[in-house]
C-alpha cells in the first residue's frame, strides 16, 4: 500500500480499497461495495442489496444507503486531496426518495465533490436503482486536515 504522507488521495484511495477487498477488511468489504469509477473528485460504487440489509418492513435499510452515499461522497473528497492530507465526515445529510426491495438489483452510487477547501470539504451524492431511479440523494461536509510536516 501507498503511505498515506507520500501519495495523492486518488492513489491512496486506490492501494487501500484492492488492499480490503484482497484481505477482507473494511466497510466496503463488509457490504460487499465495488468501485466502478475513481477519479480526481468523483467516485462511483454500486453494491447489491442482501437480505441481511433489511429493516421490519422487509425492504433496504435506509442505514445501508446512508453507507452508500457516506462512503460514496467521503471517498469523493478523498480522490481531490494531495499528498498526506487527511479528511472525516462532519456533517451527513441523507433524503429517502423510495424504498429499494431485497431483490431489486444492484444499486449505483455516485459520489461528487462540490467545494475543496483547506479546512473543510463538501460533496453530493446520488444512488440509483437496477432501472436509474433515484433512491436516494444526499450531502456531506467534511472537515480536511493538513498533512502532518514532522515539525
Amino acid at each position: 500500500m501507498g503511505d498515506g504522507a507520500t501519495t495523492t488521495g486518488l492513489e491512496q484511495l486506490r492501494d487501500l480499497i484492492n488492499m480490503g477487498a484482497e484481505q477482507g477488511y473494511g466497510i466496503g468489504a463488509l457490504l460487499g461495495m465495488t468501485a466502478e469509477t475513481l477519479e480526481p473528485g468523483r467516485v462511483v460504487f454500486s453494491l447489491t442489496p442482501r437480505t441481511d440489509f433489511s429493516n421490519p418492513l422487509g425492504i433496504v435499510h435506509g442505514g445501508i444507503l446512508s453507507t452508500l452515499l457516506d462512503s460514496a461522497m467521503g471517498c469523493a473528497v478523498h480522490t481531490s486531496l494531495p499528498e498526506g492530507t487527511g479528511y472525516t465526515t462532519l456533517e451527513l445529510k441523507v433524503n429517502f426518495v423510495r424504498p429499494v426491495a431485497l431483490d431489486a438489483g444492484p444499486l449505483r452510487c455516485e459520489g461528487t465533490v462540490l467545494h475543496l477547501g483547506r479546512r473543510v470539504a463538501t460533496a453530493d451524492g446520488r444512488v440509483t436503482n437496477a432501472d436509474g431511479k433515484l433512491v436516494a440523494h444526499g450531502t456531506t461536509t467534511c472537515m480536511v486536515f493538513s498533512p502532518v510536516t514532522g515539525q
